[in-house]
């Protein structure tokens, strides 16, 4: 009786995370996910492994996220199933994705590097057999060594050059689906196939040098991809490092003790100095001050909070000194939370299908079936199995989706040099196909219809210079913004801030305050953003601040309906400033308070209304909807992570880039359309000829690449449309 032995499956309980509820997620890291097809094949069987309630792969990062279901599930199981795929899997490590994604970009470089090589050096060996055409014949003898010498060097760069192209399509027919590099890799290895056999025939052409040239041309495609790719950053990373590195923990003798941010558990008492950021979720012990909410919130006015008051993590404590009783740790934080929300949003946009892959999947088929029967019914018409062959394999070529391929990246790429010099920056290669579908706008108020910098209204110069001094003597926003409306000038003395308050000193001699209403001695009208000035026993001046409109915000928004675009403000500030800034602007529907999720949920409210989103937006509570909208703008001066969430970012304070950015992206998406019928047309041209053996694998290469030339001038025509700023 056989024996056979198992070997033992590693423990992935350490690796599972816990939920409230009693079920579990499990993070994996997958490096052979590389296509659509790969994600919907591993979701597929790991979505049916028992347990297991959901299952989605963020491409960029290689990473399957894993959610079992409350009491049950086996994560041993789950790696089983991807083994027995053939996606072999690890605990998902940032620094080995890392790894992967280096070793990925490393193998590319090599593969384009050795192409170029193949190119330089066939061409030397080609040169003289093309000759050969022009009535300069070289002796039989000569040509069959330039033949032998062509090979030599372009077989082995091709075949090194194409391993990219080989393992996308047998991993994509093992999925049991063709795509693009499918008829890519056959049409090399039968290229290469049919010149060894012209070579030991002594015929009287070889394409050694056509197969490396099309590998290079297309490495560099991928290469490029690759890149773009790697040089985005994730948002959720950059979501989660706006926590603080460490955090201070009170000891039960009173003791401070610097610990890291990952060892705080809830309640822990915690201290946050003035100008740090609140490291985790937590309930105010003891102290008062102001904090900036506006990154989480989009409030411009700081909030004041005292004992007994609960607060999230990353806002920035500006005045008072806090102690702080942690009810979460750093990973249940709201920051967290956001990035989770950031996270899922990536994931589920890189299921997007271009369009390019759409025409692919009926395209691939047909090409192969065509070529097949050119070489049986040759064969089977007596042209004899090498003519026939060299008939199939003309028919490759000539149908090589170069063109195709180049439908929609060639316009991409024009579109995007056209808008960066619009001052608008396209990170995501299938953006503009989504902004040309969007049929809603939704604005964030602070930031993106505003500038986002509080200032003064109606400025009196007598009561500023009369406030200045006090205000100089503030780190305050407002007070900044007051002093920035003054002339320098001095400081007053003997100054104190009141946490959460304002600030009190002496000016010329006399008491002074600055600050909220009750502190100052009267009451607030609580119509505006305002700070409040008076001398001891003297009348109190008020100031009343807004952050700017942007120059043409209502032309921009004018522009975009129309465009037939409905347009919408979503904002986490109060309803004051929110209905006066959408009034201004020319908006009708806007809703003021609203909180991260609940961005998140109107965008997919209005997702699942039928309506395609372009959400435009800066700060982290703004990042979950950037990355759940159809498509997704941000300025420049946005926060970073909502940058990388955002598939566009523009810069300068004007929204025209907004209206600049849709124009191009539909002209970029007639463009691709248009590419797509000059393709067909030419195969329709180009594919019986080559069946009935008028064009040669040479003469098939000529047209390929003078139908890639095609696609790339009409691309050239892609336009910045009706809108000039």
């Amino acid at each position: 009786m056989a024996l056979t032995y198992a070997a033992p499956r590693a423990d992935l309980g350490p690796f599972l995370r816990r939920s409230d509820a009693g079920g579990a997620t499990l993070e994996l890291l997958v490096p052979d996910v590389r296509c659509a097809g790969c994600m919907a094949k591993v979701e597929r069987a790991v979505t049916a492994v028992p347990g297991v309630t959901a299952a989605r792969v963020n491409l960029s990062q290689k990473r399957l996220l894993v959610e079992f279901r409350a009491g049950g599930g086996d994560p041993g199981g789950v790696v089983a199933a991807l083994d027995a795929l053939g996606y072999p899997s690890t605990p998902y490590d940032p620094q080995a994705a890392g790894q992967v994604r280096d070793r990925e970009g490393r193998e590319l470089i090599l593969a384009m590097a050795v192409a170029g090589f193949g190119v330089m050096n066939t061409m030397m060996f080609s040169v003289p057999i093309w000759a050969g055409l022009f009535g300069q014949e070289l002796g039989p003898a000569t040509r069959t060594l330039m033949m032998w010498f062509s090979g030599i060097v372009g077989a082995p760069c091709a075949l090194y050059a194409g391993l990219p192209f080989f393992r996308s399509a047998w991993r994509s027919l093992r999925a049991r689906r063709a795509n693009m590099d499918v008829p890519i890799s056959i049409g090399v290895l039968l290229t290469l196939a049919i010149s060894f056999s012209e070579t030991i025939l002594r015929g009287r052409d070889v394409y050694f040098d056509a197969a490396v040239s099309l590998l290079f041309l297309l490495l560099i495609g991928r290469w490029l991809e690759h890149r773009l790719r790697a040089r985005a950053s994730s948002a959720a990373a950059d979501l989660l490092a706006l926590q603080a590195a460490s955090a201070t923990r009170i000891g039960p003798n009173g003791a401070l003790t610097a610990i890291p941010l990952n060892d705080v558990a809830p309640g822990d008492l915690l201290l946050v100095r003035p100008g740090d950021r609140l490291p985790v979720d937590g309930e105010i012990v003891e102290g008062v001050s102001d904090l900036d909410n506006s990154l989480l919130t989009g409030e411009t006015a700081p909030v004041v909070v005292a004992a007994g008051q609960g607060v999230r993590a990353g806002a920035l404590n500006l005045s008072g000194v806090l102690r702080l009783r942690a009810t979460a740790a750093s990973a249940d934080s709201a920051l967290a939370a956001i990035a989770r929300l950031v996270e899922l949003g990536a994931q589920a946009r890189s299921r997007y299908v271009r369009l390019a892959d759409k025409a692919a999947a009926v395209y691939v088929p047909v090409v192969h079936t065509v070529a097949l029967l050119t070489f049986a019914g040759g064969w089977a018409l007596g042209l004899g199995p090498r003519e026939a062959l060299i008939r199939a394999v003309a028919v490759l070529i000539v149908t090589c989706p170069c063109a195709l391929g180049l439908a929609v990246p060639a316009v991409q790429i024009t579109a995007s040099a056209r808008l960066f010099r619009k001052g608008v920056l396209v990170k995501s290669g299938a953006a503009l196909e989504r902004l040309a579908e969007v049929d809603h706008v939704v604005f964030d108020k602070t930031g993106v219809l505003t500038l986002g910098h509080p200032r003064l209204i109606d400025p009196v110069p007598g009561a500023i210079a009369l406030a200045a001094p006090l205000a100089r003597a503030s780190r305050h926003p407002l007070a900044r913004a007051l002093t920035e409306a003054a002339c320098d000038g001095p400081v007053a003395t003997a100054v104190v801030e009141h946490a959460g308050q304002g600030v009190e000193g002496t000016i010329n001699g006399r008491r002074a305050r600055l600050g909220r209403a009750a502190f100052v001695g009267v009451p607030s009208r609580g119509d505006a953003t305002e700070l409040w000035f008076g001398f001891e026993g003297d009348t109190k001046i008020r100031f009343r601040f807004e952050d700017a409109l942007r120059p043409d915000a209502a032309e921009a928004i004018a522009a975009l309906r129309g465009r037939g675009l409905t347009v919408e403000v979503l904002s986490g500030d109060l309803p004051g400033p929110v209905a006066r800034m959408a009034e201004a602007a020319g908006v009708s529907a806007w809703r003021a308070g609203c909180t991260p999720q609940d961005k998140v949920a109107a965008v997919e409210a209005l997702a699942a209304a039928g309506h395609k989103v372009l959400m435009v937006g800066d700060g982290l509570n703004d990042a979950g909807a950037l990355a759940r909208a159809h498509a997704a703008m941000a300025p420049g001066t946005a926060l970073e992570a909502s940058q990388n969430a955002a598939d566009l970012v523009f810069s300068g304070e004007r929204l025209a880039a907004v209206v600049t950015a849709v124009d191009v992206a539909r002209s970029a998406h007639r463009r691709a359309l248009e590419n797509f019928g000059l393709a067909a047309l030419y195969n329709a041209i180009a594919a019986p000829a080559a069946i009935l053996g008028f064009v040669n694998p040479f003469v098939a290469a000529i047209a390929m690449s003078a139908s890639s030339l095609v696609v790339t001038l009409n691309a050239l025509r892609t336009g910045a449309g009706r809108w000039t700023s």
